[in-house]
């Protein structure tokens, strides 16, 4: 089985041009964390690049075995440093896990 695990953040910013520079910046974070969290198979990610006004500003698509890699990656600490970071600059977060 693969667990994907899907998450989509709506940035806090008022003006679209922040709220682009936000995403920008938590995509190149995310995408960091291909090849050093073990957990990882399968990495996708990108600010929204249609719509400002009615879609989500970023998301992401990560692949790991199951839910303990799941948990497992959700802890591990280069994780957690972009965590730190959308917190900072998020005012929305929806997820969702699938089997595929």
């Amino acid at each position: 089985m693969t667990l994907r695990h899907v998450v989509m953040w709506r940035m806090a910013a008022d003006e679209a041009e922040e709220r682009a520079e936000h995403a920008r910046e938590g995509a190149r974070l995310l995408t960091a964390l291909d090849g050093v969290v073990p957990e990882i198979r399968a990495l996708s990610v990108g600010p929204n690049s249609e719509y400002p006004d009615a879609n989500w500003d970023l998301v992401l698509i990560v692949d790991v075995d199951d839910v303990d890699a799941l948990e497992r990656y959700q802890v591990h600490p280069e994780h957690e440093k972009v965590v730190a970071y959308m917190r900072s600059v998020v005012s929305t977060r929806a997820a969702v896990d699938i089997r595929i």
